[in-house]
């Protein structure tokens, strides 16, 4: 019978001290996305075939730089592959700098395994060149012939596989003004962030202007990069969101384990659920005990436990033992969150 797998991670109530840049990014400061379109060569036959035209035009074309024209029609090579290659260029990145490229076939190539992605120009989304990739190209081991595995032949990584040839400019080092975007929006947790910057410089340099935004004033004789780097190493008090989180393709259900179910009864195919205070549970050969804080009762398949101590992952482990799908557990905890039952944000990926 096919289990469903459950990651359980501890989340307390009560409020956590955690670090600023752990809960916020700085507006303006973030990654860039660059693209570009290359050939890999060096296949074992693995590559694109004829029907890929773009393929052996672009080969075509190559070698008309280095002074050997071909009709594409006399092309018939198998060792080639066209690639999209693309790369994220960090902030503050220089001139040199190295970076990781992933590259992904295009065309119908078996395997891009032991191919060597020729030099192409990785661009922005205004057009202008930022980096060069080139280098030998890695899948990792995975060949996708694994038991229900896909198949990741056709995408591989090139190591600091691209070399930055343009900077993307950040001019903060002369602002006065700097704001804070907060990765998940809460009115606590802004709040909160403002209190701590305040208390820490001992004046009044942020200003929380929305759940999500938090303005930021430099004090006098300080420079940015030394406010900066106290700002984000402060820390604040944080009470992390409670969310269930269910991938439907796999059957993952990850969830914090105080999780609460608040009274319920829900029928699904074959399963009753009862989440009811159960003062005295009978001593019949089909009741199940489940953990030390939990009691579980079972008869007829039907589900009781005691009301104070429900929790996801409570219900997790009975569900299991009544022989219960992936899908239909997931149905189950759908639809106890849809009779609000639950209180936490529940998400499908």
């Amino acid at each position: 019978m096919k289990k469903v797998l459950f990651i359980l991670f501890l989340v307390f109530t009560f409020l956590n001290a955690e670090k600023i840049k752990n809960l916020a990014s700085v507006v303006g400061v973030r990654n860039n996305q660059v693209i570009g379109y290359g050939l890999v060569v060096g296949l074992n036959g693995t590559g694109d075939g004829t029907t890929s035209a773009f393929t052996v035009r672009s080969l075509s074309n190559l070698l008309q730089t280095v002074n050997v024209k071909i009709d594409p029609k006399d092309i018939k090579s198998k060792n080639i592959a066209a690639v999209i290659v693309t790369a994220k260029l960090p902030p503050f990145t220089r001139q040199g700098d190295k970076l990781d490229v992933t590259v992904s076939s295009i065309g119908d190539a078996k395997s891009l395994e032991g191919g060597t992605l020729l030099i192409t120009p990785l661009k922005g989304v205004d057009g202008k060149i930022y980096a060069l990739a080139q280098g030998s190209i890695s899948i990792g081991g995975r060949n996708g012939r694994g038991r229900g595995e896909l198949n990741h032949a056709t995408a591989g990584t090139i190591l600091n596989g691209g070399i930055v040839e343009k900077s993307v400019v950040y001019d903060i080092y002369d602002k006065k003004y700097l704001k804070l975007s907060l990765k998940q929006s809460s009115f606590e947790t802004a709040i909160n962030i403002q209190k701590s910057l305040n208390a820490a410089f001992n004046e009044k340099v942020a200003v929380a202007i929305d759940p999500k935004t938090i303005k930021l004033r430099k004090p006098d004789n300080t420079s940015v990069i030394s406010f900066m780097a106290k700002i984000l190493n402060t820390n604040v008090k944080y009470k992390p969101i409670e969310k269930i989180v269910i991938d439907e393709r796999t059957g993952t259900i990850v969830a914090g384990v105080n999780i609460k179910i608040d009274p319920v009864v829900i029928t699904h195919k074959n399963i009753t659920i009862k989440i009811v205070p159960v003062k005295n549970l009978s001593n019949s050969k089909n009741n199940t005990l489940i953990g030390q804080n939990m009691a579980l009762n079972v008869q007829n398949s039907t589900l009781s436990v005691r009301k104070n101590d429900v929790t996801i992952s409570n219900l997790a482990r009975a569900l299991q033992k009544l022989g219960a799908k992936p899908k239909d557990v997931i149905s189950i905890i759908e639809g106890i969150k849809r009779a609000g039952a639950i209180r936490a944000d529940v998400e499908i990926i």
